[in-house]
């Protein structure tokens, strides 16, 4: 057949030749370079401000807050958020520049100098907030009753004391503080600098990790099959490094958890998520008795569609036979998405194509640079930044939405400052998937062809179970390996196992799950740098999936309390955020209505077979 004898690289190349010029950021509204003067400044700078700051508050915040007025403890919280945005523009332009190119010996060198200046500074800043907690809770009301300066900070005092039954004695923090740098932060470095150095030989040729995945999406089965072997093979090539990295980071996860007092091995991301425990229960719960309504019946039909009896792991992600496909040029992207976004609001359209004309997007493939995408809050004096690797598909072009639509509510939410514009996690995935079910819709409205229809909504429901089903079935897998980990060293055998079982739950009998796919554990990086991270993905799709049916059948005023939730950024509780929208998360039904959206969808596909 005339496709087997095409290079694999030569059509990822072919293929990448028709997207145009693909943007690579310009981080100088940071720092110009690695050797701007300024990057030492501002590190003596934050060095000398550290130790003032010490020398003046350090001891004195419970007499502090008893002072009449509540100005010298509203001047510290300020003191302390100006030294944030100095270390937080310092070490986001450090991570920034490391992304861009993990295999450059000089740029992991200045990654990691900067990591540890910044360890050492801020570990003289940790006592604020653990001495902040031990004042009394009617002093510090008081004091901001008195004090207008100070009550602007009450969201983040009333947050800080949250994490008040959870912190230890100083010393204790200290040394946890600056321990990360020598563990938990260099098993992260190591993981990625590993991922990144990894080679796939496919078809005669050596690929990176991001254009051996993108493969999987290939039409012709054989390169699919090529590349999920490819993967496979290199996977388990590196499986024992990757076992002792996911040991050592979980074991070091319950030795931090015990030591605070967290019950459940995911209470600490909870706590940080600023969302209750039965909360998540209940998503997860909800999403699991859904997986037969969903992901079972949805691959049993694209099963039919391929001519296949089951799908093999390689299959699941392929394009569907006979539907329109092309490449989408970066030009073609942009106006799909900006368009979308303008269709709900101006504003909206204006602050994301800030992103383009000013270069805060990087989105060229290169050798060495970190694979997927993400959007960067940076610090509110600066802004956001966006990396995608761009191949064309029109997955891409909905990973361009998700980003923007975080770098839209990271912009709209840094005037609350750097200690408050944060958005926990389950609310940051909130404007990002919002941002993808507007491009969606507008491709779907313009979608003539049934064809176009089809091979659209196939792709949403595609989309959504990675987001919901999959993100919910690595919870599963992440909340068993730490439970199992309590009890001592888990084999890369066993590891294989549970993930092989929450796998086959979670997609269904559609799928077979075939020799090698026990390893494919081994890439996914939000179980390496951030632990549970994961349900905040289906906490955001199933919510926006609410949040948009109230949209379609609102009045005037949506758009207003929509952004109004995103200025927010972490100053308010998910409950006070979605209460103006007449949304409960806690309602056990509402995870049920933005499940029936992805339901409803493969209803609607089933019916072209009738």
């Amino acid at each position: 057949m005339p496709h087997a004898t095409l290079s694999f690289s030569a059509a990822s190349d072919g293929a990448r030749a028709g997207l145009g010029t693909l943007p690579e950021w310009d981080l100088s509204d940071l720092y110009a370079a690695m050797d701007a003067p300024e990057i030492e400044a501002d590190l003596e700078r934050g060095d000398a401000m550290a130790t003032a700051f010490g020398a003046r508050w350090r001891g004195r915040l419970a007499e502090t807050a008893a002072e009449p007025g509540g100005g010298a403890l509203a001047e510290a919280l300020a003191d302390y958020e100006a030294l944030e945005e100095i270390l937080g523009r310092l070490i986001s332009y450090a991570g920034l520049v490391y992304s861009g190119d993990t295999s450059d010996s000089a740029k992991a060198k200045f990654y990691g100098d900067i990591q540890g200046r910044i360890t050492e500074i801020s570990s003289r800043l940790l006592f604020f907030p653990l001495e902040l907690n031990r004042v009394p809770d009617e002093l510090l009301d008081a004091a901001m009753a008195a004090n207008a300066a100070l009550a602007h900070y009450r969201p983040w005092i009333v947050d800080l004391r949250r994490d008040k039954p959870f912190q230890l004695e100083d010393r204790v923090e200290e040394l946890f503080h600056e321990k990360a740098m020598t563990g938990r932060n260099a098993w992260n470095r190591l993981f990625d600098e590993t991922m990144t150095a990894l080679r796939f030989e496919v078809g005669g040729e050596d690929l990176a990790l991001e254009e051996t995945l993108n493969l999987l999406q290939d039409e012709h089965r054989d390169r699919r099959r090529a590349a999920g072997e490819a993967l496979a093979k290199v996977f388990a090539e590196n499986l024992r490094i990757f076992t002792l990295i996911t040991n050592t980071l979980a074991k070091d996860k319950e030795i931090s958890d015990r030591w605070r007092g967290f019950e459940d091995v995911a209470d600490s991301r909870h706590l940080a998520n600023r969302v209750e425990r039965p909360v998540v229960d209940a998503l997860a719960g909800a999403v699991r008795a859904n997986y037969s309504a969903i992901s079972h019946r949805y691959y049993a039909l694209k099963a039919r569609w391929l001519g296949l009896d089951a799908l093999e792991f390689w299959d699941r992600n392929a394009p569907l036979p006979q539907a329109p496909r092309r490449e989408i040029a970066w030009d073609e992207a942009r106006r799909t998405v900006l368009s979308a976004y303008s269709g709900f609001s101006t504003e909206m359209a204006e602050i994301a194509d800030r992103f383009f004309e000013k270069r805060w997007i990087d989105a060229a493939i290169r050798p060495g640079k970190a694979p997927g995408a993400f959007a960067h809050p940076t610090v509110p004096s600066a802004h956001p930044y966006v990396l995608l690797n761009y191949l064309g598909k029109p997955r891409d072009v909905m990973t361009l939405a998700h980003e923007l639509g975080h770098g839209v509510h990271q912009v709209l939410a840094g005037p609350q400052g750097a200690l408050m514009a944060p958005t926990p996690l389950t609310l940051a995935e909130t404007a990002s998937v919002f941002g993808e079910m507007l491009t969606f819709r507008s491709l779907l409205d313009g979608a003539a062809d049934p064809r176009e229809r089809k091979g659209l909504l196939a792709a949403k429901v595609e989309d959504m179970i990675n987001t919901v089903v999959r993100q919910v079935a690595f919870y599963q897998f992440e909340r068993e390996l730490h439970e199992e980990r309590r009890n001592g060293e888990l084999t890369s055998a066993r590891i294989g196992e549970i993930w092989l079982k929450v796998q086959g739950e979670s997609l269904g009998p559609a799928i077979r799950l075939g020799a090698g796919y026990e390893t494919f554990w081994t890439y996914v990086p939000h179980f390496i740098h951030s632990p549970f991270y994961v349900y905040a993905y289906a906490f955001g799709d199933c919510l926006v999936n609410s949040l948009y049916a109230v949209y379609q059948h609102s009045e005037a005023g949506f758009q207003q309390k929509y952004f109004d939730m995103l200025r927010a950024g972490g100053t308010k509780h998910h409950s006070e955020l979605l209460a103006p929208f007449g949304l409960d998360a806690s309602d056990p039904t509402f995870w049920s209505k933005g499940l029936s959206v992805i339901s409803g969808f493969i209803d609607e596909l089933e019916s072209f077979d009738r």
